[in-house]
């Protein structure tokens, strides 16, 4: 189990039981510079003191539990207006949606799309691009992210 799982799965419940949304975890091993990055959100958005709060009670939790046991570097923010999309509920919660997508491999000859999220289900995830559906399988999605516009553009 990687290091992102564990500290998510510790971390989970005391993130809730301040009132926030974990959205991802993320541990990159650099030795003594080692950074590990928790994404937390809530409705209306995150401020400054939201990380404060959080990061205080995961140093704590996490200093006890010693899942990493040398020297890293804890941050705690949001996953901001373009957020990220990491789990298949994330696609089902901003269905309607644009996103700017990246696969891993080749679909209908590219791997670059934007377009809105119409449909999520058995592992795929309906995207409209150009007024054409494209079905992509979350195993081969290397990264997405919302598009913020400045308004509402859901289609």
């Amino acid at each position: 189990m990687s290091v992102s799982t564990r500290v998510e799965d510790l971390i989970r419940d005391t993130v809730a039981a301040e009132g926030y949304e974990l959205v991802h975890v993320n541990f990159q091993p650099r030795g003594a510079a080692s950074i590990l990055r928790v994404y937390i959100d809530k409705p209306g958005g995150i401020n400054l003191d939201d990380c404060g709060r959080v990061s205080k009670h995961l140093s704590v939790l996490l200093d006890v539990e010693d899942v990493i046991p040398h020297s890293y570097v804890l941050e705690v923010s949001s996953p901001g207006i373009e957020r990220p999309l990491f789990k298949e509920e994330d696609y089902h919660r901003f269905k309607g949606q644009e996103i700017r997508l990246v696969a891993t491999e080749k679909i209908d000859g590219r791997t670059h799309f934007t377009g809105w999220i119409r449909a999520v289900s058995g592992g795929i995830v309906d995207l409209e691009c150009e007024n054409e559906i494209v079905h992509i399988p979350f195993s081969k999605v290397r990264r997405a992210n919302l598009i913020y516009r400045g308004v509402d553009q859901a289609k």
